[in-house]
């Protein structure tokens, strides 16, 4: 199964950054790539602090469009975010984002995605393209805390 990691430092704080990427609902509006987001379902884990979502991701690129639904489990006191790939044009796919605090004001961003997909057509169109998908990703998360804290929403 391919597999990709990477850590991309931020100059935001870990609390933030973490938020951002935990608020799903609001991708379609920052996130490229992102055409709709629908949370089908939240709850409590039994695990104190963890918020566990059912959410359907549509994205789209010319004249692809997919929707992929998953699993997230939020882990706001370890700062971690899973995710894991119930239905979509994956066989198998779960990711990571871990927020590490290098100091009041950087974050260190720990990345990792393991998949594979279910069409051999689309591992070879889609499959180089996580790296790329990542930073442009990474930036778009990176931006939104940029924009949000030049409009006072957030310290």
């Amino acid at each position: 199964m391919p597999k990709f990691e990477t850590v991309h430092r931020v100059q935001h704080e870990c609390d933030v950054m973490y938020d951002i990427v935990a608020d799903v609902e609001k991708y379609p509006e920052f996130l490229e790539l992102c055409d709709d987001l629908k949370v089908l379902s939240k709850a409590d884990s039994p695990m104190e602090g963890v918020q566990l979502l059912e959410a359907d991701m549509t994205v789209g690129f010319k004249a692809i469009r997919e929707v992929f639904r998953s699993k997230v489990m939020l882990d706001k006191a370890n700062n971690i975010i899973t995710s894991e790939n119930i239905n979509g044009p994956f066989k198998y796919m779960k990711n990571k984002w871990r927020f590490v605090p290098v100091n009041e004001t950087s974050t260190d961003i720990h990345f990792s995605i393991d998949y594979e997909f279910k069409n051999w057509m689309m591992e070879k169109l889609l499959g180089g393209m996580f790296d790329k998908a990542f930073r442009t990703y990474a930036k778009s998360f990176e931006n939104r805390a940029d924009t949000l804290k030049k409009t006072s929403k957030i310290l």
